[in-house]
């Protein structure tokens, strides 16, 4: 497994060298950079791509909670961990899926724990596939149909029963698609959630719509979340708790 890319971002300075020395510390991460105010975090998360970015909460410019919010919605499976001196805002955290929040002055072991729970995590992601229980069973009966969907290029048909996952992605909406297909759309995804059938396409994050048709298995994701895993693609979906609760009513 390559090393997970770590961004940090507070704005003092010795405290971005405090993390950066502990982070070294822990095999599997590099730190690719460092941001002293939010806008130069989100500048700096599209530029350099991190797996991992540490945010400290009251940042010029652009709060942390915002940052992170803006974070999930360039890519939601970025681990985002709050490093703060303020443990007000730890509701707000989770509220845009936080998968830790650090209050200072913490503890270097409390750090490292927090990244070898992260590499663990990633690193069972990427074993082999194996058979595994299915989390929920979803079988259930196929959809006839097709959806529109509008590009630069013009239009493109798509059936229904082939759409495996919608997301939003680069601030753009991608659908994939069984044989490695790939739509993408300038239709926002509450859009596309209006136009298909409710009962097999299910909102489970704010950044994704999955095919219950196709859901394969579904696993924790840091605190508050869950990885849903899907027939015929290598495409992951984010649940939250709330959502994974939904579901699990409507599988009974």
């Amino acid at each position: 497994m390559d090393d997970l890319r770590v961004l940090v971002a507070d704005d003092e300075e010795i405290m971005r060298g405090i993390m950066r020395k502990i982070i070294q510390k822990v095999e599997g991460f590099t730190v690719v950079g460092e941001a002293e105010d939010g806008e130069d975090a989100l500048s700096k998360v599209e530029s350099l791509k991190p797996d991992v970015v540490f945010l400290d909460v009251e940042m010029p410019k652009i709060n942390g909670i915002d940052c992170a919010r803006s974070i999930q919605d360039m890519n939601p499976f970025i681990t985002v961990i709050f490093a703060t001196a303020y443990d007000g805002y730890m509701s707000d955290a989770f509220e845009v899926y936080a998968f830790d929040y650090l209050v200072k002055p913490f503890k270097m072991e409390r750090v490292i724990q927090t990244l070898e729970c992260i590499r663990d995590r990633q690193s069972k992601r990427e074993e082999p596939e194996k058979e595994a229980p299915r989390a929920i069973n979803a079988d259930r009966k196929p959809i006839s149909g097709r959806l529109m969907l509008r590009h630069r290029e013009g239009v493109s048909f798509v059936d229904l029963n082939d759409i495996l996952l919608i997301q939003r992605e680069e601030r753009t909406t991608v659908l994939y698609t069984k044989g490695d297909g790939r739509f993408v759309t300038g239709d926002a995804l509450g859009e596309m959630e209006e136009r298909l059938p409710k009962d097999v396409f299910f909102r489970c994050h704010k950044s994704y719509i999955v095919n219950l048709n196709h859901i394969k298995d579904i696993t924790p994701y840091g605190r508050w979340t869950y990885v849903v895993r899907l027939d015929d693609t290598k495409h992951d979906a984010l649940i939250t708790h709330d959502k994974y609760e939904e579901l699990e009513q409507i599988f009974r």
